[in-house]
């Protein structure tokens, strides 16, 4: 039997779940076999207590590959082990062979399962019928029937359905590489009753179809089915229709029509895929799913609502890779004038003002350069919200970051080198600020553990650099260096806690994708940050606060099941002054408070807000930081529309949760 059909298989269904986030990375050699096997010695039934198998003492293939099997497998290493065909019945006829009855082909450790199996070595043809399962590696798929011609390179897979691990699935698809160190189990279940959940992204999709068709390696769906909700509840799914896949030597094609995100089996939200192309690096092939148009909202930079529009990534060089994000401002487009910047030749520090608009101002652009050099990790940001080139240096914003890590005192820490233009500040009850130009050098590193219960974050960075910037208190720019050292830890002591010691959940989980760990706890806050400047300034504080946080409710019932609220106070010891605006010491003592909050089902209210309580500042009484959301929260998926109002920002934010 050919061994590319399985290679093709395998690399279908890769370039499906690619498909799917949020960035997913997997590497593929795709290596040719000749699909002719020249076999030298004839096939013989043997008879043994678990039925027949054939013998295939000497497959030669055309890259030079050999299949070298004994006749009893059982006594032959794993390793050597090649290809074998066991089923309860085989024969052979004029160049057919024949299996019948619980059907197992095994390849390098990986198994092939169906009722039936016919393989035709005079025309080249294959066909599985019945049941059939295909486990490789950690990789699982099911169909009900496949045929494939290897002459023509034409064929067809029925009812398929697969379980894609993305973590191992380049290693498990390289045929020509990778060999299981034991059989697969024939008995992995794709639907599974019980999940843990996977807070680094999705990792595992089940997937469906009713028919892919094959011809000449290129591959065709009329429907697609993905769902990241393992325990197939129907929470979520994406529908894509009119999939295309045409594998190329470095990358994959895909090209779809009108495709539909469907939320609990009623409510479809047509999207437009297009055509992508996933092209092969280092890491492998790497795809950003996600809607390529969004609304987004901006009051103070883009004057209210726009529409953004995301592009392919484009491949400047073999390190190297643009994203840009054009935009049409639509709310500045509908009232014909901009309230985002300063008159005519003001100082950019001063106070924006009314300005007429032309038809360039109705378009921006966001970008993103990312790359290597050398060990260092290079990303190039832009901003730009008008087109307008009279408006060029107060509508642009750009900021450069290389860093790579580095090992320092026994620990990893990041070593970054930074340079930003017109770099946007909110500094608490002193409100909006800005670094116009800045540059430096800072390293920092957290460390997040637990210890008897506690759990423990530690931030420590430490930075040197040249900036220019709103003067402290006036609107001329200043000048200065500034060497900084900060240090926080934050802890978290439970006074009275019910832990879920099994964090697997089930169907019982509507709502949330583990089950919440209720309780009384105590929040701790310690930090402190000295910063000194040109001419002998300098600022310090040290900073403690501490608080309570209660958790209750499981998130199961339908009403009121969850509240989590936090209480905490944080006071400041400072003293010194800045020479700047953007980070001068300000509101010596907050009160930050946070509400979670079950309504009904799964609509979740989130909030968290910081009020000034310091008795010298004109705001005191006044809350100098907000966000306020809505959430609809499922165990597979969270939709969510929040606002910001201190920086007027708000937007809708969507996220799957991925699941083992």
């Amino acid at each position: 039997m050919n061994i590319s059909f399985f290679r093709n298989f395998l690399y279908f269904n890769f370039a499906l779940v690619t498909v799917f986030p949020p960035k997913i990375s997997a590497a593929l050699q795709t290596v040719e076999i000749n699909s002719q096997l020249e076999i030298k010695n004839e096939l013989r039934e043997i008879s043994s207590d678990n039925g027949n198998h054939f013998n295939l003492n000497e497959i030669k293939i055309s890259n030079g590959l050999e299949i070298n099997q004994e006749s009893s497998p059982k006594n032959i290493p794993i390793q050597k082990k090649q290809l074998e065909i066991q089923s309860d019945k085989q024969f052979q006829e004029n160049n057919i062979i024949y299996a019948k009855g619980n059907v197992i082909v095994t390849f390098r450790g990986n198994v092939l399962t169906a009722d039936s199996f016919i393989y035709d070595q005079l025309n080249e043809t294959i066909q599985a019928e019945g049941n059939i399962k295909l486990t490789l590696g950690d990789q699982i798929f099911s169909a009900e029937k496949i045929e494939y011609d290897f002459k023509e390179k034409k064929g067809f897979m029925l009812k398929v359905k697969g379980l894609v691990k993305t973590k191992n699935l380049s290693k498990n698809l390289d045929l020509n590489s990778y060999e299981s160190n034991e059989i697969a189990s024939v008995v992995k279940l794709i639907k599974q009753k019980k999940v843990l959940h996977t807070p680094d992204g999705v990792n595992n999709w089940i997937f469906y179809t009713d028919k892919l068709t094959v011809d000449n390696n290129k591959w065709f769906s009329q429907k697609a089915i993905f769902t990241n909700d393992l325990l197939e509840t129907n929470q979520v799914k994406f529908e894509i229709n009119s999939l295309k896949i045409f594998p190329q030597k470095d990358v994959l094609k895909l090209k779809t029509a009108i495709s539909y995100l469907i939320f609990e089996d009623n409510l479809p939200i047509p999207f437009w895929f297009g055509t992508r192309t996933l092209n092969k690096s280092k890491e492998g092939y790497i795809f950003d799913f996600g809607s390529k148009w969004y609304v987004g909202l901006d009051e103070l930079e883009k004057d209210g609502f726009y529409l953004g529009r995301k592009f392919e990534p484009i491949d400047i060089s073999d390190n190297f890779v643009l994203d840009f994000e054009p935009q049409f401002l639509l709310q500045r487009s509908i009232q014909g004038y901009t309230n985002s910047y300063v008159k005519k030749d003001d100082s950019i520090t001063a106070d924006k003002a009314r300005r007429d608009t032309s038809l360039s101002d109705y378009f921006g652009m966001n970008s993103d350069l990312n790359g290597k050099i050398n060990n260092w990790d290079l990303t190039v940001k832009n901003q730009l919200t008008s087109l307008d080139i009279s408006k060029f240096l107060d509508a642009l914003r750009v900021s450069v970051d290389l860093t790579k890590e580095i090992d320092l005192f026994n620990s990893k820490w990041n070593k970054s080198f930074f340079a930003v233009y017109r770099d946007r500040i909110w500094n608490g009850s002193i409100g909006e600020a800005e670094i116009y130009i800045g540059y430096g050098l800072k390293i920092d590193k957290t460390n997040t553990w637990e210890k008897d219960g506690i759990k423990k974050t530690e931030k420590i960075s430490i930075g040197m650099g040249e900036f220019k910037g709103e003067e402290l208190n006036g609107k001329n720019l200043v000048e200065s260096y500034k060497g900084s050292i900060f240090y926080s830890l934050d802890q978290k002591f439970p006074l009275l806690e019910r832990e879920n010691k099994d964090k697997f959940v089930d169907n019982s989980f509507n709502y949330i994708f583990e089950p919440i760990n209720q309780g009384i706890y105590i929040n701790t806050k310690l930090s402190a940050l000295y910063s000194v400047y040109e001419n002998g300034n300098h600022q310090e504080f040290i900073g403690f606060g501490f608080g309570p946080e209660f958790t209750l409710g499981e998130f199961k019932k339908k009403y009121f099941d969850y509240t989590r609220v936090s209480i905490s106070p944080f006071y400041r010891l400072k003293n010194g002054e800045s020479l700047f605006k953007f980070d001068q010491i300000s509101d010596q003592f907050t009160l930050d408070l946070a509400l979670d909050q079950q309504i009904y089902g799964p609509i979740l209210l989130k909030s968290n807000a910081t009020l000034n309580l310091d008795g010298n500042s004109k705001d005191y009484g006044d809350f100098i930081n907000s966000n306020i959301s809505i959430n609809w929260k499922k165990r597979a998926y969270e939709f969510a529309i929040y606002y910001q109002p201190h920086i007027k920002r708000g937007g809708i934010n969507f996220a799957l949760y991925g699941f083992e």
